[in-house]
C-alpha cells in the first residue's frame, strides 16, 4: 500500500497533467492494488484521454505536429503547427520547435519518460511544468528527454 503521501503526489500529478475524470481513479487503483504500475497506468490513462502524443526516437518535426494535431489542449488552442512540421533533427529538437509554437498559448511540452526508445509527452500548462518535473522525480521517475 502506499503511503497518504505519495497518495497525494499521484493525485496531484494527474491533475496536473490532464482534467480526464477518470485518470486519477485509475492511476488510485493500482496504487491500491500493487504489483500493478501506477506510472503505466498513468501513461495509458492519458493515451486514453487523447492528452498523450507519443513518439518513436527515430521521429522528426511532421510526426510530432501530427501527433499534437490530435491532443485537445493544443487543437483547443488552434495554433499553427508549421514551424513543427518543418523542423528537421531530432525529437528534442522538434520538442523546442513545439514549445516555442505553444509558448503563446500558455503551454509546453512534458516528457514522460518509460524504458523504451518512445517519447510520451503531454502538453500541459507552462506555469504547472516546475511543479510537474518535481512531482515526478519525487515519485522516483524522469521528464528528461533523451
Amino acid at each position: 500500500m502506499t503511503d497518504a503521501a505519495d497518495l497525494a503526489r499521484w493525485e496531484r500529478l494527474c491533475a496536473l497533467l490532464d482534467d480526464d475524470p477518470e485518470l486519477w481513479p485509475s492511476v488510485q487503483a493500482t496504487l491500491e492494488d500493487p504489483p500493478a504500475d501506477p506510472w503505466t497506468a498513468l501513461l495509458d490513462g492519458l493515451d486514453d484521454a487523447g492528452a498523450l502524443a507519443y513518439l518513436d526516437h527515430d521521429d522528426q518535426g511532421s510526426e510530432l505536429a501530427e501527433a499534437l494535431a490530435g491532443v485537445p489542449r493544443v487543437r483547443d488552442a488552434r495554433l499553427d503547427l508549421g514551424r513543427v512540421t518543418d523542423t528537421d533533427g531530432d525529437v528534442a529538437r522538434a520538442v523546442q520547435v513545439a514549445d516555442e509554437v505553444l509558448a503563446p498559448a500558455g503551454l509546453c511540452l512534458v516528457h514522460l519518460a518509460e524504458d523504451s526508445d518512445a517519447y510520451p509527452l503531454v502538453a500541459v500548462r507552462s506555469v504547472d511544468r516546475a511543479e510537474i518535473e518535481r512531482v515526478v522525480a519525487e515519485l522516483g521517475h524522469s521528464t528528461t528527454l533523451g
